[in-house]
């Protein structure tokens, strides 16, 4: 079996293998260190020795950590597992519905393996494409996953290699595809013994969590290879359809060709290899259309990312929240222009940054974006992780839900947000040591003083009650309110799915009208028109043709061209003569 590992700046490296240490030979003119060692067909534990005396430590790319983050790293063979997956392909990013699930909190258990029960709700639901957030290893039992450390080793708590091969298999048979959220930012806090072996951070630039990955700096080209191997890895050895990069704001890259543009040319390579659809959806909030224009056209090549405009333009008109970055939106025409030029701020001023902030998307297809009502992040960094059922009345999320299905984005759910899950979804860790879980609630605390939050309003995160309290609770969905709030999503996105003109996306094609005295909005999208009522009072519109009404969540009457809706009520209507 060979092994190798990269440490530039190690006068020595050792293998240690069970009671043996074995000196590898190196470093050659990259900085790796390699060795070949007869180890029989079983899996073996190893580490490795530093300058003969430091460690043992963990392998910065071990495939598998069974006895967790800091201890041995465990060899393991992809290709003992029988996949039955051969004849799937998943559904074009153009026709997804795409789901958010967290595994440690989708079911009571908390495992790739129990997942699988609830995914025959997914597909009956009409969801295409499932999101796991980060299974990489990462410290403790619980997490939401971002502060993953072993970046090539599903989780072992969660089911480990075996377990999330199964779950993607299962997935598969079933017709959903999977995109898995890697984080390529940052490492966790504790853990993280990459430093020990190279120049994995560039501490010339800081982020939100210490130094930048070094994408630029001395170094630079093993690390971008680090990090490009490790989403080809989880895209070809476990089947993932595609990859949500977490974060990229926070890349820190002025090299000719950005970390971005070379990821998403290997992952189009690796495509053309296994004849497999592959997809890369990033999280960004530069508004920089740059990410999703395609490379000949001097832009990075990544398929689709997020729009958080569209996510607070929407919740600061449902909620009336003005605090944090909710203070730049609230107003209709903001909601308007969300759902038409994709960034609210395209260009001009922004009262929470000081300074003018993004760009247009000129003529990009609105399937280069995702939008969306609820995320792990627009729900989980809340103080008490509320859900925007918990914020707004039944009927105001039925609104989110109808606007998020009917609009020209590729729309996401998050896990329980089809049947208004009553359980929270709040930040939870199970760091071990004492000072940085200390760090880690004191810090979440003053987080959200810019939100006018009160600290002892925020569960303590490290508490194991913080993380129960957040699973979901599958035996309320056949009870009244949660069935009538998942009847109603079912039907919006059969709605979708069956309706040609909510799938057309070409720049420009969505005309929004607004009436801030009557707090209404008509979205008008060929055929199909989809009218609001925000306000406590009925109103009427007027559409441009006789219309009859496919989906409402009220007793709304349209006669003719006049449309008639109570307050707080949403109609989604197809206009006579007109192709659906």
């Amino acid at each position: 079996m060979h092994f190798s590992v990269w440490a530039p700046k190690r006068k020595s490296v050792s293998l240690k293998l069970q009671d043996a240490t074995h000196p590898m030979q190196g470093p050659d003119d990259r900085g790796w260190w390699n060795i070949d060692l007869d180890t029989g067909s079983a899996e073996v534990d190893y580490t490795f020795l530093l300058d003969d005396e430091q460690g043992p430590y963990p392998d910065p790319r071990s495939p598998y950590q069974p006895n967790g983050v800091h201890a041995a790293s465990r060899t393991y063979n992809h290709t003992r597992f029988q996949w039955t997956d051969q004849n799937f392909r998943a559904a074009p990013l153009s026709a997804a519905i795409i789901y958010e699930l967290h595994i440690g909190t989708f079911t009571p258990e908390g495992t790739f393996d129990a997942a699988i029960a609830h995914l025959d709700h997914l597909v009956s639901l009409g969801v295409t494409h499932v999101e796991f957030m980060p299974v990489a290893a990462f410290e403790g039992d619980h997490g939401w996953g971002y502060d993953g450390v072993a970046l090539f080793a599903p989780h072992q708590p969660y089911g480990g290699p075996d377990g999330l091969k199964r779950l993607i298999d299962a997935c598969h048979a079933r017709g959903l595809a999977v995109v898995l959220d890697v984080v390529y930012n940052h490492f966790g806090p504790s853990g993280n013994y990459t430093g020990l072996y190279g120049q994995y951070l560039n501490h010339r630039h800081s982020t939100p969590w210490g130094g930048a990955v070094n994408f630029e700096a001395a170094g630079s080209d093993q690390v971008r290879r680090f990090f490009i191997d490790n989403a080809l890895m989880w895209l070809r050895d476990y089947h993932v359809d595609g990859l949500r990069l977490d974060a990229v704001h926070e890349f820190v890259d002025r090299s000719a060709i950005h970390f971005l543009e070379q990821l998403s040319t290997e992952v189009e390579d690796l495509s053309a290899t296994i004849g497999k659809q592959l997809v890369s959806i990033a999280e960004s909030d530069l508004n920089d259309p740059r990410i999703v224009t395609p490379r000949e056209a001097n832009g990075y090549g990544i398929d689709a990312q997020w729009s958080d405009d569209f996510h607070h333009a929407l919740h600061a008109v449902l909620t009336g929240e003005g605090s944090g970055y909710y203070e730049d939106f609230g107003s209709l025409d903001q909601l308007a222009k969300a759902l038409t030029d994709v960034f609210v701020y395209n260009g001009i001023y922004s009262g929470h940054r000081s300074r003018i902030h993004g760009r247009p998307i000129g003529n990009l297809s609105y399937h280069h974006f995702l939008g969306y009502s609820q995320t792990h992040d627009q729900v989980g960094n809340r103080a008490q992780g509320d859900r925007l059922c918990h914020l707004v009345s039944f009927h105001r999320a039925q609104i989110a839900a109808a606007l998020v299905l009917t609009s020209a984005f590729v729309p996401m759910l998050f896990q329980g947000e089809e049947w208004a899950a009553s359980s929270p979804f709040q930040y939870f860790a199970d760091h071990q040591d004492e000072e940085l879980r200390h760090n880690v609630t004191r810090g979440r605390m003053e987080e959200f003083s810019a939100f006018g939050w009160k600290p002892e309003d925020v569960p303590d995160p490290e508490s194991i009650e913080t993380f129960q309290r957040s699973k979901l609770k599958w035996n309320e969905i056949s009870k009244p309110p949660h069935k009538e709030m998942l009847d109603w999503y079912h039907k919006l996105i059969a709605l979708r799915r069956s309706t040609p003109a909510l799938n057309h996306a070409d720049a420009g094609s969505v005309e929004v009208k607004i009436d801030n005295a009557a707090k209404t909005m008509q979205i008008c999208r060929d055929a199909i028109q989809t009218c609001v009522n925000f306000g406590q009072n009925g109103s009427k519109f007027l559409l441009p043709d006789a219309a009859e009404i496919l989906l409402s969540n009220g007793s709304s009457i349209c006669s003719g061209n006049v449309l008639q809706l109570p307050p707080e009520t949403v109609a989604v209507l197809r206009l006579s003569g007109r192709r659906p």
